[in-house]
């Protein structure tokens, strides 16, 4: 499971991890926002982030953590927060890709560098994140072979930020090749939580007879409309997804409709976001100002060697 990020100087991405000495006197307070702490992923991250800055910034560098929980306006007023802190870095996981753009602008004005982990912000002058086409292509080509070409399919759609288009750009670029296997639904919104997924796909399998096939944005949508299939008693419903969680992992190994996760690397992804923060505050530039962590599909066949979320 070691992914890109662990050996940057190796790719050419000119992100090396300075010592912590060298960055102890930049790197004293951290200001991280996500999308939503009640989804474990982001837990995942921020836990991994905190443990990072402290490696880098020494044992009283301070890492101050907040849940944007899908609000723009929140995670708004959390970069104004962060600005009135002092903050040294900021690193965030939008819940608006487009929108945020103008906090990032004036935490940059206030010569804070803001770092996107997991999707883009408009603004951010480095963005590390999942290659997210790659991840839906893999759920859904898994999707596609159980198919053998052929069935209907609903996707559990979610918050309009970078990483979720792209998981459904991924999907419909394999689906494209497959005309036998039908969407009878795209654009509906399951929010990224266990009770939106729950809630879309209680709706969709309501209205359509035929569903053979569920590509849900990420794990906890997933769940959730495997409790809708269930609670509904449809079954031979394939479900894919994206994320790798600790409990997509307990799916897998029980008795769920839930065939495949593509997984991501919370602790690579941390350990990236920081690393560029930390070039940032020494002016330098973070080239390629993207960073791709590339994911690895898990399923039911091979998930006892899958080594989990905070593998090196």
């Amino acid at each position: 499971m070691r992914r890109i990020l662990s050996n940057l100087l190796a790719c050419g991405l000119a992100l090396c991890l300075v010592p912590a000495a060298a960055s102890a006197k930049d790197l004293k307070l951290v200001g991280v926002t996500v999308v939503d702490l009640g989804n474990p992923f982001f837990g995942a991250i921020a836990k991994s982030i905190e443990a990072q800055v402290k490696e880098v910034g020494g044992p009283n560098a301070k890492t101050l953590v907040v849940s944007g929980d899908y609000d723009l306006g929140k995670q708004s007023s959390q970069f104004d927060n962060f600005i009135q802190a002092g903050a040294d870095l900021i690193i965030v996981s939008a819940v608006d890709s487009k929108a945020i753009g103008a906090a990032v602008k004036r935490a940059e004005a206030a010569g804070i560098p803001v770092v996107a982990i997991d999707n883009n912000a408009d603004n951010a002058m480095a963005t590390i994140t999942t290659d997210n086409v790659t991840a839906g292509k893999q759920a859904c080509q898994y999707i596609v072979d159980k198919l053998q070409g052929k069935g209907n399919l609903i996707i559990v759609n979610g918050p309009p930020v970078s990483g979720v288009m792209d998981r459904v750009k991924g999907c419909k670029d394999v689906l494209s090749a497959h005309p036998d296997i039908k969407i009878l639904s795209d654009n509906q919104n399951g929010i990224g939580t266990r009770d939106g997924g729950l809630n879309v796909t209680t709706a969709l399998l309501t209205e359509f007879d035929k569903v053979d096939a569920i590509f849900a944005i990420n794990d906890p949508s997933a769940i959730g409309a495997d409790l809708a299939a269930r609670q509904l008693k449809r079954s031979g419903i394939i479900i894919t997804s994206v994320d790798g969680s600790p409990d997509i992992v307990d799916a897998l190994k029980g008795n769920t409709q839930i065939d495949a996760s593509s997984a991501q690397l919370p602790a690579e992804l941390a350990r990236g976001a920081v690393e560029a923060g930390v070039k940032l505050l020494k002016g330098e530039k973070v080239d390629p100002p993207m960073v791709l962590v590339a994911p690895a599909l898990v399923t039911r066949e091979n998930v006892a060697n899958y080594k989990g979320w905070n593998a090196d």
